[in-house]
């Protein structure tokens, strides 16, 4: 007797499993390890901040500024399909493979962000959700409609969402905005266009069919190195400014002062490069990655102790230290973060 094998786009599933089957798409739209990575710098402003939220709520906000982030990075592919359907890097994103809806991918990304605005204002307070709020805003809105496809500047400026998670970390515990956050979106913001400049060196045939004009397309490959080496010749220093100012030891120092050295090391190396050398560009971009992750990892292990703070409060207080069980429970969102912190090229 002859069978006749039914293919299995022709199988109708039960609607649960169509669910579960697409569960790892909706995970993708919210760019898992980007997401992972501004949760680790919000948990490291979160944990060297001179107050602390008990474990319960310390664990919601952490959840609600990875909810906010993975809702701004549904609302970048919501909007970017096309673009990504036309690079090679970005083709098999859920949307353009036809995964996801864009419908759903809006409508996903509003919830997401809704959602986690409110749960930070509830666990938190109203200065850290609108600083969430701000945050998302200025990426799905300001970055990623208005300046990706208008302007070189698009990383530059657009830079600014990426830093603020620091901030939101930092305001979520104390319910103010100080000097140590500062400095960590300073050093976040310059470290950005490096960091974007390094990768869309090598894909700037992509961008260029996309129609986007970031700087490689526009200015060319010489002008877009000199830029990156300015950027890393002004992070290095900027990035030994916890150490200085005094809410980080000799730790993060030592770490600061050796990546800050190999990176502006690899940004002379691109520099003097030729135009068919792609490696140079790609082992920047590789390590910049390492680089912010190091970085931040080292200021939460050397920024506890006796630390000043600079925090403008009305009042002055400084709120007592958490206990060794509530760091804990606060740490390990951290650490879990930090070890995923590797990101594809495909998901930025």
């Amino acid at each position: 007797m002859k069978t006749t094998a039914i293919p299995l786009s022709r199988v109708q599933l039960p609607a649960r499993s169509r669910v579960t089957t697409r569960v790892p798409d909706f995970v993708a739209l919210m760019k898992p390890r980007v997401m992972l990575l501004a949760v680790f710098t919000a948990v490291v402003g979160l944990m060297i901040a001179p107050a602390r939220l008990d474990p319960l709520h310390g664990l919601i906000a952490i959840l609600a500024i990875a909810a906010g982030a993975g809702g701004a990075g549904a609302l970048n592919m919501w909007y970017e399909a096309d673009i990504d359907a036309v690079m090679t890097r970005t083709a098999r994103r859920p949307i353009p493979r036809g995964a996801i809806s864009r419908a759903e991918a809006l409508a996903f990304g509003l919830a997401l962000a809704c959602a986690a605005v409110a749960a930070l204002a509830v666990a938190a307070n109203v200065l850290a959700a609108a600083l969430l709020a701000f945050t998302i805003f200025f990426y799905a809105v300001v970055y990623t409609i208005w300046l990706k496809r208008q302007t070189p500047q698009n990383i530059v400026i657009g830079g600014a969402a990426g830093a603020l998670p620091p901030m939101i970390g930092w305001a979520a515990a104390t319910g103010n905005v100080g000097l140590e956050p500062l400095v960590l979106f300073l050093i976040t913001f310059l470290w950005t266009p490096p960091h974007f400049w390094a990768l869309s060196l090598n894909r700037a045939d992509e961008y260029g069919r996309a129609g986007v004009p970031m700087l490689p397309v526009v200015a060319g490959r010489a002008e877009t190195t000199r830029r990156i080496l300015i950027y890393s010749v002004l992070l290095a220093p900027v990035s030994l400014l916890p150490w200085a100012l005094g809410f980080a030891g000799p730790v993060y120092a030592a770490t600061a002062g050796l990546c800050g050295a190999v990176f502006v090391g690899l940004a002379w190396r691109l520099r003097r490069s030729g135009e068919a050398d792609r490696r140079a560009a790609t082992r920047l971009f590789v390590f910049s990655i390492s680089y912010l992750s190091l970085l931040f990892a080292a200021l939460l292990i050397d920024g506890g102790g006796d630390r000043w703070s600079s925090t403008w409060s009305p009042s002055g207080v400084r709120p007592a230290a958490a206990s060794p069980a509530q760091a804990e429970t606060l740490t390990l969102p951290a650490r879990t973060a930090a070890s995923f912190t590797i990101l594809r090229a495909d998901e930025v």
